[in-house]
């Protein structure tokens, strides 16, 4: 357990390239803790591009972290202080001292086993590290394996011990597009398979938002029929079918959506229709064998709308999640999840959307990456979603 007094949060924010391993990480190293003049840090996050060799990145941040709870994930690419750090690139660390912040670190492996068990045995785990003292203001971050079982189970255990009162936000890892293999990073460890928590402490309030700029192309329908993430039937009807009708292509058919390489996202997703209304997305493709399929399970006969997206949409919600989470002049860092789905869409836009996240945090810093998913929970169970962008204001 690490606790500070109650002053502004310095950060710090490294980042490091090229093809050798030791001189990124170790440049991305040196200027995150520039900052910090000496002072020892209390939470460091760790994103790398899969690329890279990661025992070793992690073995250098560890050296020069002393004993700060040290978290992160393999991306898809990055984002600093508006600048976009592609797919395929880049290592990128922060570092972060005071703040009266207290973390706790915890993790848990088999999440494709047992994604409830591992949720609920993670965050068991932060909170018991993050020590005896309850804080006035809680949250906890999460970075899971971005192919390893159903994330919205993961989030299900986690809230058997968070309850309602504490929200969550986080992302599921990347592998620069390549859909092979996404691993999470707690301490000295790289992991698979698994899901890592961060239990946040706070003497001011800790905000998470996150939103997606999505809206719906068609009426409600019925799943009446899935399989996993195979959808099969809409209403009765063949899905890939149903869900062509409803389609709103710019520019002319998605024809994409047919050809689609790995870490392509189309124009057209899932909207699973909460109590509320409210639209959690659920991002779809056809695959090999034709076959409409979703990045995560829905559940049997649940109600959905197809939804489609524009870039200027996109890119007005990203101001307004990263605005909110920025409620007064303390915050020194916003920590940002944000889907590679969206970058896939905005495509040369993307260097726009950092620069404008950057201007919404108000003196504050944006640090985060490109996600398989993301983690925003705020009420009720539900907040695992695809395509959209969460944050946290430290």
């Amino acid at each position: 357990m690490r606790a500070l007094s109650s002053n502004r949060a310095v950060s710090g924010v490294g980042t490091g390239s090229g093809a050798d391993t030791r001189l990124a990480v170790e440049a991305a190293v040196d200027e995150a803790f520039r900052p910090l003049e000496g002072r020892e840090p209390d939470l460091v996050l760790v994103y790398a591009s899969v690329r890279y060799d990661l025992p070793t990145v992690l073995k250098t941040v560890t050296a020069a972290a002393g004993s700060a709870v040290i978290a992160g994930a393999t991306t898809s690419g990055q984002l600093e202080g508006g600048r976009l750090i592609e797919p395929g690139e880049g290592i990128a660390v922060l570092a972060l001292a005071g703040g009266g912040y207290r973390f706790g670190l915890g993790h848990a492996t088999g999440v494709q086993a047992d994604a409830t068990r591992a949720g609920r045995a993670l965050a068991r785990a932060a909170l018991d590290a993050a020590g005896p003292v309850r804080s006035p203001h809680e949250a906890v971050l999460i970075f899971s394996d971005g192919l390893a079982g159903d994330q919205q189970e993961l989030l299900n255990g986690i809230h058997k011990v968070t309850g309602f009162q504490i929200p969550v936000v986080g992302g599921a890892a990347a592998d620069d597009r390549s859909l092979a293999e996404t691993f999470v990073f707690a301490g000295d460890r790289v992991l698979r398979d698994a899901a890592v928590a961060v239990w946040i402490g706070s003497d001011r309030p800790l905000h998470v938002a996150g939103g997606h700029g999505w809206q719906p192309t068609s009426l409600p329908l019925m799943l009446s029929d899935v399989d996993g993430q195979v959808v099969k039937e809409l209403g009765g009807r063949p899905a890939r079918e149903v869900f062509w009708e409803n389609f709103r292509p710019r520019g002319g058919p998605d024809t994409k959506l047919y050809k689609k390489a790995g870490g392509y996202h189309s124009e057209h997703a899932f909207g699973l229709i909460q109590p509320d209304g409210s639209l959690l997305i659920r991002g779809a493709f056809i695959d090999s064998d034709g076959n409409l399929r979703t990045f995560s399970p829905m559940p049997p006969y649940s109600a959905v709308q197809v939804v489609s997206c524009a870039p200027d949409d996109l890119l007005e919600v990203g101001e307004q999640v990263v605005d909110s989470v920025v409620r007064d002049e303390e915050a020194s860092v916003v920590l940002v999840f944000d889907c590679v789905a969206r970058l896939d869409i905005l495509g040369e836009r993307g260097h726009e959307e950092v620069r404008r996240l950057q201007q919404a945090a108000r003196g504050a810093r944006t640090f985060g990456y490109y996600t398989y998913g993301e983690f925003a929970r705020t009420t009720g169970v539900a907040g695992y979603h695809n395509a959209t962008i969460a944050a946290l204001a430290l």
